[in-house]
């Protein structure tokens, strides 16, 4: 697989060859789906919790007497089907919403994402992706420059600071480093720009 070799003006500068395994495979929609759905899933906690009618605070007093009033009868306020009163099936701060995704799912969920970016054109290469000064305004220039007027996730191998602190206040640009690249990220953004040490590092990891 050859993917699109870019330079800093977002000029075509040739190709570079990369595994077929990982950036031209089959588009597995439904492998996606699960994986981004159990790494969302993995990283919620489980915080929340609400009140039963045992907790609730509320009063033992019968609200009015069993017969003779042609309401309902009602034992207590904390009843579920009452104003204020608790919840049938509380949420519990010990749920767990974790989904298990084996590690060869995984890896092909993600090769299957980034086949899909290649194929359509929404990955390139870069040389390299480095600031001379931490400026949020010079960043976004370059960018532009380089044709990325939309969402960009910046990929390298090792991360430079001031790429890192120029990024900061730019909402649509994320730069991280190939070893902590996700899934969920990959499908938010739309374009993808990688160094050609960052497409090394992900074919060591995921090959």
């Amino acid at each position: 697989m050859e993917l699109k070799l870019i330079n800093e003006l977002g000029q075509a500068a040739g190709s570079l060859v990369a595994s077929d395994e990982l950036f031209a495979r089959e588009y597995n929609e439904s492998l996606v789906h699960q994986v981004v759905t159990a790494y969302m899933a993995n990283a919620r906690s489980g915080d929340r919790a609400q009140k039963d009618r045992r907790t609730v605070k509320h009063s033992t007093k019968k609200p009015w007497r069993q017969k003779g009033t042609g309401r309902a009868r009602s034992g207590m306020t904390s009843s579920p089907i009452w104003r204020g009163g608790g919840r049938a099936f509380p949420n519990s701060p010990e749920e767990n919403f974790s989904q298990k995704v084996n590690r060869k799912m995984y890896r092909a969920g993600v090769a299957s994402i980034l086949s899909k970016l290649a194929s359509e054109g929404r990955l390139s290469v870069v040389e390299s992706m480095a600031m001379a000064t931490p400026k949020t305004k010079d960043l976004a220039n370059k960018l532009k420059s380089m044709g990325y007027a939309s969402r960009v996730m910046i990929v390298t191998d090792d991360l430079d600071d001031n790429l890192w602190m120029s990024s900061r206040n730019l909402p649509n640009v994320l730069v991280v480093e190939a070893r902590h690249i996700d899934p969920v990220s990959m499908v938010h953004f739309s374009n993808v720009l990688m160094t050609k040490n960052a497409v090394k590092m992900i074919e060591e990891m995921l090959g």
